[in-house]
């Protein structure tokens, strides 16, 4: 047998899926499982987007898009922002996922060797799709201190000749922080300032719990944005996402999608339409408020426990919790939980290395009566220990 690409020795599976994998197994026996480690929402998708699908299907909307996406659902996206930083709709693209986005974005920047940059703790995936194009992923650790996110002086800090562009997130997985107007500004000017290019990745933009976020792109029309129908819009499975690309770069990310996806698709885009009407809207904030309400829950709960949360965070639907008081083995932790207790949480080890052992994430994207018994078992179970 051939042997396997040597990227592939650089990617890491998610080590959370073994501690999905046998709590489903273990579902299957007869266990009660309550799961704080899936980073979805529990909600199946707004009726309203459901019955659009529906009617594409029925309609015969099954054939291709354009590679960049329907022109009606790239307009709607284009006016679900602000008046004051609405986009040109020829700068949205539809993409498979806010995955597909960021390989795209990548496939158009990395050269094998350039190096970008981000967040330790962050999102796994971040760092392997860069790989994937024999890119240097940077992981540059942050903490409390900077609400674990990179601010303008790491990025400063970290910069080197080979730097291409920085990721950022915001809100954040695993954190749940966001990154302030005035300190987004910042990073925009010092990334445009080093010569590189800056994407933000805002796919939890919409589960936002006190001020409204602002988007990157209302700093500079040279930052890539991407997000997802996927978090806010409840629409996992249907596997839909965007970016919104400064206006040089739309033809080769055209020339790019047309060969690796050709298009998304077509029946979840003529869904997503829905999504921008304002019974799917009402839906949609109702379910953001029910999040809320399990955060003010589960903060509390977890730092009583003795977990410590030192950032509020503003967004998303995790709680990034140090578990040091407890263990220094992250995976072991996770694993022992769910064996004895049948709480299913995720290993900091998935994202990235800084203090990842000492580190633990708790997703609140199930019931409130589920958290409930969830802290109830960790409650007995730390008494133990």
């Amino acid at each position: 047998m051939k042997p396997f690409a040597g990227r592939l020795a650089r990617i890491e599976p998610f080590h959370v899926m073994d501690i999905l994998a046998r709590a489903r197994a273990m579902e299957a026996q007869g266990r009660s499982i309550i799961h704080m480690e899936i980073g979805e929402p529990d909600f199946p998708t707004a009726p309203g987007i459901v019955q659009a699908g529906i009617a594409a299907l029925q309609a015969g909307h099954t054939h291709y898009t354009p590679s960049l996406g329907l022109p009606a659902l790239r307009a709607a996206i284009a006016a679900s922002y602000p008046a004051d930083v609405r986009p040109d709709p020829a700068r949205v693209v539809v993409t498979p996922g806010a995955s597909g986005a960021l390989q795209l974005i990548f496939a158009a920047l990395v050269n094998p060797g350039d190096q970008v940059l981000m967040a330790d703790p962050g999102y796994p995936c971040n760092r392997h799709f860069v790989r994937l194009f024999e890119g240097e992923p940077v992981s540059v650790p942050v903490d409390d201190a900077t609400t674990y996110q990179l601010n303008a002086d790491l990025i400063r800090r970290h910069w080197t000749a080979r730097t291409v562009a920085v990721l950022l997130a915001s809100p954040s997985n695993p954190t749940g922080t966001l990154i302030e107007t005035g300190e987004m500004a910042e990073i925009v000017r010092t990334v445009e300032q080093l010569g590189g290019v800056l994407i933000v990745d805002e796919i939890y933009h919409g589960l936002v719990y006190a001020n409204e976020a602002v988007t990157a792109i209302a700093h500079s029309p040279e930052v890539f944005v991407v997000n997802s129908f996927s978090k806010y819009y409840g629409m996992t499975g249907w596997r839909l996402g965007w970016l919104v690309a400064p206006p040089a770069y739309i033809p080769a990310i055209d020339k790019l999608a047309q060969n690796i996806f050709l298009a998304s698709s077509t029946v979840a885009q003529h869904a997503a339409l829905a999504a921008f009407t304002p019974a799917v809207q009402e839906v949609l904030a109702q379910r953001r408020d029910i999040f809320r309400e399990r955060r003010d829950y589960l903060l509390p709960a977890l730092r009583e426990l003795g977990f410590r949360v030192p950032v509020v965070p503003q967004g998303a639907f995790y709680l990034y919790a140090d578990a040091s008081r407890f263990t220094d083995d992250s995976q072991a932790f996770a694993l022992d939980l769910l064996e004895r207790i049948g709480v299913a949480i995720t290993p900091g080890l998935d994202f990235g290395s800084y203090r990842a052992a000492q580190h633990v994430r708790f997703s609140y994207a199930t019931t409130l009566e589920n958290l409930h018994e969830g802290v109830s078992r960790l409650r007995k179970y730390l008494g133990r220990i």
